[in-house]
């Protein structure tokens, strides 16, 4: 799937459809993760990135979350964009 078609996904999907995580990026670190506080902020910067929204408590979190973890920020970026 290339990034562009990815970024075009609804944050909210039908059942059956593909879930969260969405990325590769996101489902490697959510491997060694056991806490759920951390793991619903990635979920978030994920469809953040994915779609993200003028809605200023939302864009804040987000900002928060990718200065918080700027390597995993750049690889779902990266992922997203279709570069490797």
């Amino acid at each position: 799937m290339r990034g562009t078609e990815i970024r075009e996904c609804p944050m909210l999907m039908a059942s059956g459809a593909r879930k969260p995580p969405f990325t590769q990026a996101v489902r490697k670190v959510l491997e060694d993760i056991n806490n759920s506080g951390k793991e619903a902020d990635l979920l978030f910067l994920e469809a953040w990135e994915m779609q993200p929204t003028n809605l200023l408590g939302a864009t804040l979190r987000a900002s928060q979350i990718r200065r918080a973890n700027p390597q995993l920020a750049a690889e779902i970026d990266a992922e997203l964009k279709g570069h490797p």
